[in-house]
């Protein structure tokens, strides 16, 4: 069988929704299965030594809104980066995810339907309502799913995910991890296909 692609995300970061797309082109050029592993990224962040957006410098912050300007325009989606639903809580939509993939159902149109509503739509995914719509929407039963999602495993699959993150190095949303190797941000993809298409061993902080 093909090596997989685990994808350690959480469905607010503007990143993981830029780069959903090309992710999933470059799964499907290359017949690699993507595994949609959404986290706790507090405890990501706590691990690697990042903080919440709101602790970060000025200057940060400042560059992170020309960032999203580029890197919409370069990935062509569109993007407001100062969306009317942000922050907001995103643990319940993220064990949605957690919640069809326990059932073996495809995530990836929910999980880019939630990232398109907070940086596209400026709707509120802490809502269940909106969760509903999103789900029906991309052809899942909501309810089921939702109830699903407010159970023990959903939320004991995302600590685990949460747990293999940082064990595999992940410093925040979105990491992409493949072989072994890890790849963090967006701008790392191409260097995954890279590494996909010539075959190589994957590099370690070994040397």
């Amino acid at each position: 069988m093909a090596e997989s692609i685990d994808y350690y995300f959480t469905s607010a970061s503007p990143f993981a929704y830029m780069g959903h797309d090309l992710l999933l082109a470059i799964g499907g050029k290359h017949g690699k299965k993507i595994n949609f592993k959404p986290f706790n990224i507090a405890k990501v962040w706590n691990e690697s030594g990042s903080v919440p957006l709101g602790e970060r410098s000025p200057v940060r912050q400042r560059y992170r809104l020309i960032e999203l300007q580029r890197i919409s325009r370069f990935r062509n989606v569109t993007l407001n980066t100062r969306p009317r639903f942000f922050p907001t809580d995103i643990t319940l939509a993220d064990l949605c995810i957690c919640a069809l993939v326990l059932d073996e159902e495809n995530p990836a149109s929910f999980a880019r339907a939630v990232g398109e509503a907070i940086w596209k739509d400026e709707k509120q995914v802490a809502d269940e309502e909106t969760l509903l719509e999103l789900l029906s929407a991309t052809g899942h039963d909501g309810k089921p799913v939702l109830a699903a999602a407010q159970g023990a495993e959903a939320a004991a699959l995302r600590d685990e995910n949460t747990a293999a993150a940082t064990e595999h190095d992940a410093i925040g949303a979105p990491a992409y991890l493949y072989m072994g190797e890890v790849f963090w941000g967006q701008d790392r993809l191409e260097y995954l296909e890279d590494m996909i298409s010539s075959g190589r061993d994957a590099f370690t902080s070994e040397g």
